[in-house]
Parts: structure tokens; sequence; C-alpha cells
């Protein structure tokens, strides 16, 4: 991963309801206000998504993605990268969970953008803050 952002929280629920949210890739647009559609295109045996096209709407930042998630390390970590994309050139992002108890979870989410066009890193950092704390609320949000 690049230059990437990253924030954490803590959700009331136990690390097995969780890692069950984020890894039901497909619901993502039923909660969280960024992806806008999903359509997964490969499956693992465990029926979790191993690619899948993206559309996503984080404010100024809008696009259609490709891509490729990795179960390698779930539970307690969730990935994903990039295979294609209209506008970005790299899109690295990771869920890690930690069990602060039986009933809450650690989450930090981490991503990481590149884009074809010219725009300042900062601005680019900013993007990716907002868009990593209001998914983070909007999980958590899943949780009350």
């Amino acid at each position: 991963m690049s230059e990437s952002s990253t924030s954490t929280v803590e959700v009331s629920a136990p690390l097995e309801a969780v890692a069950a949210k984020l890894s039901a890739i497909a619901g993502y647009p039923e909660w969280l206000s960024s992806i806008k559609k999903v359509e997964v295109t490969e499956s693992d045996a465990q029926g979790r998504a191993t690619k899948a096209d993206v559309s996503i709407d984080a404010g100024v930042m809008k696009d259609r993605a490709t891509l490729s998630y990795d179960w390698s390390k779930a539970p307690q970590e969730i990935s994903f990268s990039l295979d294609d994309a209209d506008l970005m050139t790299a899109m690295d992002g990771k869920y890690t969970l930690k069990a602060v108890d039986r009933d809450t979870t650690l989450v930090t989410y981490e991503l990481g953008v590149e884009l074809s066009l010219p725009v300042p890193r900062m601005m680019i950092s900013k993007t990716e803050k907002t868009t990593i704390d209001q998914a983070l609320k909007e999980l958590q949000a899943q949780f009350e």
C-alpha cells in the first residue's frame, strides 16, 4: 500500500458479527453511502466475493472499479485492491478487526488511493479520510 489514511472505531458487537457484515460485499450499498452498486463477479468456495464491480461515489471521488478481495487473514483482516477503474490507478484498503472483549470490536480501516488525474496528495488524503470516517460511522450504526 502506498500513501494511505487510517482511522479506528469501537463497534458494540462481537468480532464475528462485524466480520460477517464486512464480508457481505454485495450488501454494501444497503448501509455504506459511498458504495452505490456492487456486482460480485467471482466468489470463493465459502461464497465470499473475490472479485466485484463497484460503483463508488465518495463526494468528489466518483468512479467505477473492479476490486479483488483477499480473505487469507479473515476474520481479523479483510483487504481489497484495485484491478481496474476509470479514474483510479490504485486503491488498496483493509479492515483490521480486534476483539476488545466478547461484545466489542475495534475496527481499523486503512485506505490508499491514487488517481490518473493531477490531484494534489493533500486533497486525495482528505477524501480518503472522509471516506474512512463515514464508512466506520455507518458500520458502527449497523450495530446500535
